[in-house]
């Protein structure tokens, strides 16, 4: 089995960029970040504001941030292990850029969410699979202290 393990990260801590390169490690996989092609700021990130970009792009479910490429070796992987922060309990919209951009056939789309208390919900891999075509294997919120054998035994598919 080849693996990719794609994820975005906005806010600088690195939980979901730490649990993307882990899980990396432990499978043996190629890495890439999803990128925007506009970098959030920190006020693009705050959610207090209704006006700010990420409250906007959240606010609109068919919002498609751009990407900054589309380097991801997707055709190469037989499973796309896409991480990323819970927004709004949901994927971030660069999320379903990504999902919308590449061909997905026949592979498999593991979900892991990074967040200090939000799951990963039901919204999530419904979305993935209707925008790839791809069946969602897992999905599975991990919090910054999730060890290597808790990554390793949830990555088995």
């Amino acid at each position: 089995m080849t693996a990719l393990v794609a994820y975005f990260t906005a806010s600088g801590a690195g939980v979901t960029e730490k649990i993307a390169d882990r899980l990396c490690r432990i499978l043996d996989a190629e890495i890439y970040e999803i990128r925007p092609e506009a970098p959030y700021t920190k006020e693009d990130l705050d959610w207090t504001k209704t006006d700010s970009r990420s409250s906007v792009e959240m606010a609109d479910k068919n919002c498609r941030p751009a990407l900054a490429d589309k380097d991801a070796h997707v055709e190469n992987a037989d499973v796309i292990y896409i991480g990323f922060p819970v927004w709004w309990y949901r994927e971030p919209s660069i999320i379903d850029t990504f999902a919308e951009s590449y061909d997905f056939s026949g592979k498999k789309i593991a979900l892991f969410a990074t967040s200090g208390s939000s799951d990963i919900g039901t919204e999530a891999p419904e979305r993935i699979e209707k925008f790839t075509g791809a069946k969602v294997v897992g999905a599975k919120r991990f919090p910054a202290s999730a060890n290597d054998e808790e990554l390793k035994n949830w990555a088995k598919f």
